[in-house]
C-alpha cells in the first residue's frame, strides 16, 4: 500500500512503562543492530477525563514533563544510559494507539509490546496492540511477554 509518504529506515516502538514494552524495546534493539534502523521510542500521556464536570488538569507536577522522564528512564533500563544506539524519544499528548497509529506513517516498522497496563492483563493482545496491528500504515510486530515457566 502506497501512503505517499517517504520512509526512512525508523523502527518505531510504543512504550508505556509495563515489562512487556520493555522487551518490545529490546527486539527493536536488536533489529536496528541488524538492519541499521534508527529508533523513535513512543510514550503518550492523557489528561483524566472526569464524569460529569469539565476536565481540568491536575496541580502539581507537568504531566508531559513526569512522561518525557518515565521514558527516559524506561529507555536506559533496557540499554543504559550510554547505549550503543540513540533512541530518539517522543512524548505525545493522547491516547497511546492513536500516537502510535500517526507514528506508523513515517516509520518502516511499529514494534508494541503484547499487552501493557489495562483492564485486561489476562488477554493475549491488548487493545492497543490490536488496534495498531488493525491500522498502522507499516508492518507491525507484536512482542509477547513470556509467562514465568512457559516457554
Amino acid at each position: 500500500m502506497d501512503t505517499g509518504i517517504e520512509k526512512h529506515n525508523v523502527i518505531v516502538i510504543g512504550m508505556d512503562g509495563s515489562e512487556s514494552s520493555r522487551r518490545a524495546l529490546h527486539w527493536a534493539v536488536a533489529q536496528a543492530k541488524v538492519t541499521g534502523a534508527t529508533l523513535e521510542a513512543v510514550m503518550a500521556w492523557a489528561p483524566p477525563f472526569p464524569w460529569g464536570r469539565p476536565p481540568t488538569l491536575p496541580t502539581g507536577p507537568d504531566p508531559e514533563e513526569e512522561t518525557r522522564k518515565r521514558l527516559a528512564e524506561e529507555v536506559d533500563s533496557v540499554l543504559g544510559p550510554h547505549g550503543a544506539l540513540d533512541v530518539e524519544e517522543i512524548v505525545v499528548r493522547g491516547q497511546p494507539a492513536p500516537a502510535l497509529i500517526a507514528a506508523s506513517k513515517h516509520a518502516d516498522l511499529l514494534v508494541v509490546g503484547s499487552r501493557g497496563h489495562g483492564a485486561f492483563a489476562g488477554t493475549l493482545l491488548g487493545s492497543v496492540s490490536r488496534h495498531c496491528v488493525t491500522n498502522a500504515t507499516c508492518p507491525v510486530v507484536v512482542v509477547r511477554h513470556h509467562s514465568p515457566g512457559v516457554h
